[in-house]
């Protein structure tokens, strides 16, 4: 999800994202009692991939409905589980169930409309004491398709969960996408950059985010550098190497340390 189908601020966004690249156009709309989803709403779409991806290669059945917990989410997403956490997550839940999609990518026809919300229902369920037990969603068949086909879902790093920024959590999706599959990095000319993000700021704050997040380098496993070429500003970034012996031991949930003299 690289291109601006989400939110990047962390205030109320109702303008909607009116994007349009060659053949490729998206259309972003929010209704102004919840405002638009946001990249962090997201998260919950990511929570629900895992579990479609983790089902499918495990040989068990998948739907577009799903129920859980407020818990596994909140956990997944490395929220806390307390009440403030849930009624933001309800929140979360009504902007992607509102907020409506309009788009040519991944249409055989690129003329053609497909709307869709992120999620076309949730509700709660609780027990005889109102004690909320559960929550059933259904996921719009858009993507519940993506999600399924093998070559349009990446991996990404526990650590995504903890960027702040908007901006750079965009980033993160951009990097992984491009950067994961070239060993010498990838590069964008930051007005292209802004462009495909749909931020709603003007591209010299946009390019002032961007410096800084080069000097904070908060993206999990990439180095992001810029450079000037032809009169234009450019970002680069190049994954770390990663050791296999740090990659083991991640996969099987311990975290190496230096050894000790």
């Amino acid at each position: 999800m690289t291109w601006p189908f989400f939110s990047l601020a962390k205030s109320k966004r109702v303008t909607p994202i009116d994007f349009r690249m060659g053949e490729t156009w998206i259309s972003v709309e929010a209704v102004p009692e919840h405002g638009m989803a946001t990249i962090w709403d997201a998260d919950i779409l990511i929570w629900a991939a895992s579990q479609l991806v983790a089902a499918r290669d495990a040989g068990r059945s998948t739907s577009r409905f799903m129920v859980t917990t407020p818990y596994d989410i909140l956990a997944f997403t490395r929220r806390g589980w307390g009440k403030a956490s849930y009624e933001r997550l309800k929140a979360a839940l009504d902007r992607l169930q509102s907020t409506t999609v309009a788009t040519s990518i991944r249409q055989q026809h690129q003329r053609r409309r497909h709307r869709f919300s992120w999620i076309n229902e949730w509700r709660e369920l609780a027990d005889d004491n109102g004690r909320v037990r559960g929550i059933e969603l259904i996921l719009p068949d858009w993507f519940y398709a993506g999600v399924l086909d093998r070559a349009l879902v990446l991996t990404i790093d526990p650590a995504y969960f903890d960027l702040t920024g908007g901006i750079e959590r965009w980033l993160y999706r951009l990097v992984r996408k491009h950067g994961g599959r070239q060993n010498g990095g990838w590069s964008f000319d930051v007005p292209h950059l802004h462009l495909k993000s749909g931020a709603l700021s003007p591209r010299r704050r946009f390019a002032f985010e961007l410096r800084a997040i080069v000097e904070r380098q908060p993206l999990p496993g990439y180095v992001l550098s810029l450079e000037q070429a032809l009169g234009s500003e450019r970002l680069i970034f190049v994954p770390i190497p990663v050791d296999p012996f740090d990659a083991a031991m991640r996969r099987v949930g311990l975290t190496p340390v230096d050894n000790q003299p």
